[in-house]
């Protein structure tokens, strides 16, 4: 069995990717500054699945995480360690390669989301490219070969569909698409001159039990279960290819094989869901009708993805399993689970 690094581990799908790796066999080290970006009470619920804390309660703090001032925490006979610590803090973690033998780092931590890069890109550009750095000159020190990038559909604005892993991203529309480019490039650079082994996973809008407060199908669940307005940007019929956060978690993880350095889209690779479409599918199944308030699109925000998975396919031996309608069954059927304490949760 190996032991990885994964970072920004209380994230999201970087959660799923150590719940995965834990269920195999495997150890994992945990890493995340538990930022404030959105309530950190999602963080603390999916950190406290892997720490095995059954009977977690959600704190009234949506700023403070009940894991921040813990120290190192272990859970599964050591199997699962967690760690505060910023991908931007260089000398933290380059204090973990020096106590512990990765075998490969999954690098999901990262300031994610187009609009807020536009009101805070400074930000973007030292979590997503200077931690990158970070990573890769502590596994160019410490002889760790193998890193997995975390990076996005967002790249592929002007690009015709389906988006194809050899089409030129050179002209990102948002300070979060340029930053994760250049986590790319560094990534190639080390790959070039160090011979670390890398593959790039360009993810398509995920989503899943407890995602993102940020993104639609949280925020259009919540509204529509709470008879509060949905503020829709754009008019409904811009589209995306939905992927399931499991089918995600998936991918990521058999993205450690040795590859040299490629990049490797991972998405539905189906028609695209609009957005109108994804509001009439959560009506039909929470059985309230949305309050829609309409507003202008971002400048910076594409008007359909679409990936061609055919690499993922070819190189990983992955497709995604999950429809966009059972993946949205389980998602609303969390919400409703957990809805006692997500009412409170700012999307």
């Amino acid at each position: 069995m190996a032991l990885y690094l994964v970072t920004g581990v209380a994230g999201f799908i970087a959660s799923r990717v150590a719940e995965m790796l834990l269920a195999q066999g495997h150890s994992v080290v945990g890493v995340d500054n538990l930022n404030d970006y959105y309530d950190v009470r999602l963080k603390d619920y999916r950190l406290a699945r892997l720490m095995g804390e059954a009977n977690w309660r959600p704190s009234t703090d949506s700023r403070h995480s009940q894991f921040g001032r813990c120290g190192r925490r272990s859970a599964g006979n050591g199997r699962f360690i967690f760690e505060a610590v910023d991908v931007e803090d260089r000398e933290g973690i380059d204090k973990l390669f020096k106590e512990f033998r990765f075998d490969a780092v999954y690098n999901l931590a990262a300031r994610a989301g187009v609009a807020y890069s536009l009101e805070n890109p400074y930000v973007y550009l030292s979590t997503n490219t200077q931690g990158v750095l970070n990573l890769l000159e502590s596994q160019r020190r410490h002889g760790v070969k193998k890193i997995v990038l975390a990076s996005t559909s967002s790249l592929y604005a002007g690009c015709p569909l389906p988006f194809s892993e050899e089409q030129p991203v050179n002209t990102p529309l948002s300070p979060y698409a340029a930053s994760k480019k250049a986590a790319e490039l560094m990534a190639h650079s080390y790959h070039k001159m160090h011979g670390l082994d890398v593959t790039v996973v360009r993810y398509f809008t995920v989503f899943g039990p407890s995602g993102r407060p940020d993104m639609s199908i949280f925020r259009f669940i919540e509204a529509i279960a709470q008879s509060q307005p949905i503020q829709l940007l754009g008019d409904g019929t811009q589209s995306r290819d939905f992927t399931f956060v499991d089918d995600i978690a998936r991918g990521t993880i058999l993205a450690a094989k040795p590859v040299g350095y490629e990049i490797v889209n991972l998405g539905g690779g189906r028609s695209p869901t609009t957005i109108w479409e994804v509001i009439q599918r959560i009506e039909q199944i929470l059985g309230r009708k949305a309050i829609v308030q309409g507003h202008p699109p971002m400048a910076a925000d594409i008007k359909a993805t679409r990936a061609d998975i055919t690499k993922a396919d070819k190189l990983l031996g992955w497709q995604p399993g999950a429809t966009f309608e059972e993946g949205l069954a389980a998602t609303i059927a969390w919400h409703r689970e957990n809805e006692s304490w997500l009412k409170s949760v700012k999307c």
